[in-house]
Formats: structure tokens, sequence, C-alpha cells
């Protein structure tokens, strides 16, 4: 690897962000080591329109720069405005947090001098400080995998607590929600995040959302809210109708910011391997977490308050988005009585 980057130099920095929502949570702690590397730099993120609320009150990110994928830089002649939009702020540097050939392939025919990345994916010829990915590091929490590319870099790298900053505005908009929906504030106030992008093998059965909720609202009192994002309506309204103790449905209903400030406010929060798993683990939210096809040792919430439920068939993990052999074990022999245990361990006697 050349020679370490001499940050005092830098005076502004370009950080390429994940897709994803949870993976944008889980690079929260190398952003901030990123701030403490570079405590004089400009530093812009570039990311794509639906993880931007995830960073949008970071006190570690100076600037935004929006990657339009659906818009402005849509296609290929898109690309070719980014990389003319990025190569007009004149950055010094830039860290790839994300690993697609393509981030790498933008900065460089932007003209940014210096380009850190890990070096996979083809990338080492678009890259100036390639980062050699080491043996194991896939085995390890998402959050070291971030925390890696700085270390390769001989970059400071901090702890791992995940950080997410929520507006007082948006803080306000949920109690305004809850208020308006007719919710009794001094009963516990739980969340079901009964969603999973990247396939169903992500997803604990419906109807038995729907028990547990009905059984947390006679045992607690709870008012049940479900979450979701666009296209969840109806998996909502199917766990909705499914209850005999009629809850919440927001599945659909809140742009992020909002539904990260009402995700702040519960008492507690079940819910799939998700990117709102990530955002409750980062408020520090009493969470519950269903796992089958995917890995909770990398992918795991990382919060102090997270506790995971996850049944050990042979084919687990997988990471595949659909059961191989049909009928999802992994998933089906988690109970409704297990998460009842769980929830009361968190909740206590009535």
């Amino acid at each position: 690897m050349k020679p370490v980057v001499k940050t005092g130099r830098i005076r502004r920095l370009l950080v390429r962000s994940t897709n994803w929502i949870g993976d944008a949570v889980m690079t929260t702690p190398a952003i901030r080591s990123i701030r403490r590397s570079f405590p004089a730099a400009k530093i812009t993120l570039l990311a794509k329109p639906w993880v931007l609320p995830v960073f949008a009150h970071s006190p570690h990110v100076d600037r935004f720069l929006v990657y339009d994928v659906q818009g402005r830089h849509r296609g290929i002649a898109g690309r070719w405005r980014l990389v003319n939009d990025i190569r007009r702020k004149r950055f010094d540097a830039a860290i790839l947090l994300q690993n697609a050939f393509e981030a790498a392939l933008i900065a460089a025919a932007a003209g940014i001098p210096i380009r850190i990345g890990f070096d996979t994916d083809g990338r080492t010829p678009l890259l100036t400080h390639p980062v050699r990915r080491p043996p194991g590091i896939k085995r390890r929490h998402q959050t070291d995998y971030y925390l890696q590319i700085l270390r390769g870099a001989g970059l400071v790298a901090g702890d791992s607590r995940l950080e997410l900053t929520l507006a007082e505005a948006d803080r306000q908009r949920a109690v305004r929600r809850v208020a308006l929906e007719g919710i009794d504030s001094a009963l516990p106030l739980v969340g079901l995040n009964p969603s999973a992008t990247f396939g169903p093998a992500k997803q604990w059965p419906e109807d038995r959302y729907a028990a547990l909720g009905d059984w947390l609202a006679d045992r607690y009192g709870a008012q049940i809210l479900i979450f979701g994002g666009p296209g969840d309506e109806a998996l909502g309204q199917r766990i909705s109708d499914a209850m005999g103790r009629r809850p919440v449905n927001l599945a659909g209903r809140t742009d992020l910011a909002e539904a990260m400030a009402l995700i702040g406010m519960l008492d507690l929060f079940v819910t799939n391997d998700s990117g709102l798993m990530h955002v409750a683990a980062a408020l520090d939210v009493p969470l519950i977490a269903i796992f089958g096809s995917t890995n909770p040792v990398t992918t795991g919430p990382w919060g102090s308050c997270s506790r995971v439920v996850r049944t050990d068939v042979p084919c687990s993990p997988c990471l595949k988005p659909f059961c191989r052999y049909g009928h999802l074990d992994c998933m089906r022999r988690i109970t409704v009585a297990q998460l009842q245990q769980e929830a009361a361990t968190i909740l206590g006697q009535p």
C-alpha cells in the first residue's frame, strides 16, 4: 500500500455511503472515525436518497451530495452527470465505504486525487490507496468491516458504537402522530416490524406477529404499532386484520425520518433482520430481533438493549432470499412462546 494519507492536507473529503438503511447505520462508527481523522476537512457524503435520513443530522457530516439514481443520475448519461457533479466540487480525497466497482470508477473518473477503499471487485487499478481485505473480516460484525477500511489506510479507527441523531422536528412529528392516532402514551408502546428486504426468508410468519401483538396488548395493555416501508401496506393490513386488539398500522404511512423518531419512543421493538432493526439498536431501544436466513454474528443488532432469537437448523444462515427447501424451518421453528418469554424479560411483570 502507498504511504499513509497526510490528513492535514485534506480540505475537501468525499465519503461514499452504502446503499441500504441497515448498512448505512452500521457505517456510523466509521463516519465518526473519519471525522476524527480529518478534523479540519469539509466532509461531503455521497448517498442515495433513501439513506440520507440516517445521516441528515449527523455532527460528523458537513454536506450531502445526492446520488439521484432514479432522476438526475439515471442511466449512463446520468452517471456521467454525477461524475461531473463530483468533479466540480474539487475533492482532495474519497473514502469508499461502498464496495462496488462503480463506486471506484466514479471517483476515479471524477479525478479525485486520493481514493481509498477495499481492493475487492477488481477495483485495485482505480484506487490510489487500495486496502487489503483481511481473511476472516467477513466473519466479524459489519461495523468492524467498515472500520477496517480506515485501519488499512493507516487512519484512526475508533469504537464500534452506533450513532443516530434525530432532529427535534422529527421527534415532535412522532409525538403528534401518536396523539393523532389516539394512543395513550402512559401505556407501553410496542412496535412490530414484520417486513424485510431481500426476500421472504427473513420474515417471521404474519400470523405469529398478530398473535404476539394480541398477547402483548392483553398482558401489558400495550399499544401496538405496525411498521413497514413503501410497498408494505398490504402486509401491515393483513396483520392488523388478524389481530383481535386493533393496532395502529403505520406500514407505508411514514417516511424514514418519522419512523426513526417513532421507534425512539418505543418500550419494545420486535423485528425481522432489517434496516429498522439497526435503527432501533442505534437508538438503544429494547428490541427482539428474529433471525433465520441471515447471520446475527455479522449483521445482528449492535446495541446494548438487543436480543436475538433464532433456531439452530443445519442450513442457516444460508443468506438466500428464498428457502431452497421450501419449508423455511429456520423461521417456522421460532414460536410465539419464545418471543413472549423474551418480551416478558424486557417488559417485566405486567
